[in-house]
């Protein structure tokens, strides 16, 4: 039995998340042996009376062969912290899904996002804005992500699918149960130009409750988070507190003082987030101005083993161009030249007098290609 299928019977034990899973992952070596532990033996792994109960409850219950099937039958793609597709930002935050449902495809070109959030009750200010920023950012490579609900989230997924550019869109629900149903084509149309995922198990319906945790997934994703129009209680605030606690830039667009829309934008900006006058700031404060170069250099040269050897060096010290040509043992004007391409494509950045560090943007993908 493929081991993904523990991995899903986990996340239908409430109360076991990305803590206590990892705690029993080990514990126990993988999911299927945790899956199958006695009681005793989970209660050594730190599992408390109740939550053994609710584990042992689920998994005489449950079918995962038969789950398995259903999850696949629908063309849902299941991702682990496991698998190299993971998206590596997403992994890097605390407490990460130990469990990704997928429709469609994520790319590497997904690791330049930016998320737009905000009001389902937008203004026809905050629909300019939010159609000019998620075109602006589309058009330039930036992938946008945002939640699929009504108003801001709706209008970003459209104008970057309308620019030709890729969105991504975290549900609160199973992404075989679409939320609002007005955007279910938009869903279609997002499927073949991105992803639409969750970390609920298909068939989970979209309660109230799912949505505030799933924000902090649209925040994982992203290189920064964008607040169009939000209340002074909307969730998009809890979007970019998950971002700043997550160490990611927050942007709000200043507003009128006296619309509710604004009321929490404005009060963001007076606790320190950054004000966006306009696309081309985003661009500038993230350093996205040479994504499509960095997007082109990874097209013409496909990461090689000596790229691989290099990376094994290089850490986040700072390393000096000699120390690296003495621990790898290769010539020094290809590790110089390789350490070039490195650079441009965003693997590797230059700290000053030839030391080099490895950027926190190096996924699975710069390694060495099989196909």
């Amino acid at each position: 039995m493929d081991d993904k299928r523990y991995w899903i019977g986990f996340t239908l034990v409430k109360g076991i998340g990305a803590v206590r899973f990892q705690r029993l992952l080990e514990r126990f070596g993988d999911a299927g042996s945790a899956w199958r532990a006695a009681p005793v033996d989970l209660a050594g792994a730190g599992l408390g009376l109740k939550m053994i109960e609710r584990l042992v409850a689920v998994r005489e219950k449950v079918d995962l062969s038969l789950i398995w099937e259903q999850i696949h039958s629908k063309g849902i793609q299941v991702l682990t912290w496991m698998d190299e597709a993971y998206p590596q930002r997403l992994k890097e935050i605390e407490q990460p899904p130990p469990v990704l449902y997928l429709r469609g495809e994520l790319s590497p070109e997904d690791s330049w996002a930016v998320a737009i959030v905000g009001t389902r009750r937008v203004t026809s200010y905050g629909r300019q804005v939010t159609e000019e920023i998620s075109t602006y950012l589309a058009a330039n490579g930036v992938t946008v992500v945002s939640g699929l609900a009504r108003g801001v989230d709706a209008i970003a997924h459209n104008a970057a699918l309308k620019a030709g550019g890729r969105t991504l869109a975290v549900l609160g629900s199973g992404v075989d149960r679409i939320y609002p149903p007005e955007n279910r084509s938009m869903a279609e149309q997002i499927i073949e130009h991105g992803a639409v995922m969750s970390d609920y198990v298909p068939g989970t319906p979209p309660e109230s409750s799912n949505f505030p945790p799933r924000n902090r997934i649209i925040s994982g994703l992203s290189m920064a988070v964008i607040v169009i129009e939000a209340g002074e209680t909307s969730g998009a605030l809890i979007t970019a507190e998950f971002a700043a606690d997550q160490g990611r830039e927050v942007f709000a667009v200043p507003g009128n003082i006296l619309a509710p829309q604004s009321k929490g934008t404005n009060q963001l900006i007076q606790r320190g987030a950054l004000p966006l006058l306009s696309a081309s700031d985003i661009m500038q404060a993230l350093n996205l101005t040479r994504v499509g170069e960095h997007k082109a250099a990874r097209k013409a040269l496909p990461a090689d083993t000596v790229e691989a050897k290099l990376l094994e060096t290089i850490g986040e010290e700072p390393l000096h161009v000699d120390e690296i040509r003495n621990q790898t043992g290769l010539p020094v004007e290809k590790v110089s030249a390789t350490l070039v391409m490195m650079e441009l494509k965003g693997m590797v950045r230059q700290v000053g007098n030839m030391h080099y560090v490895a950027t926190r943007e190096v996924q699975s993908d710069y390694w060495v290609n099989d196909e």
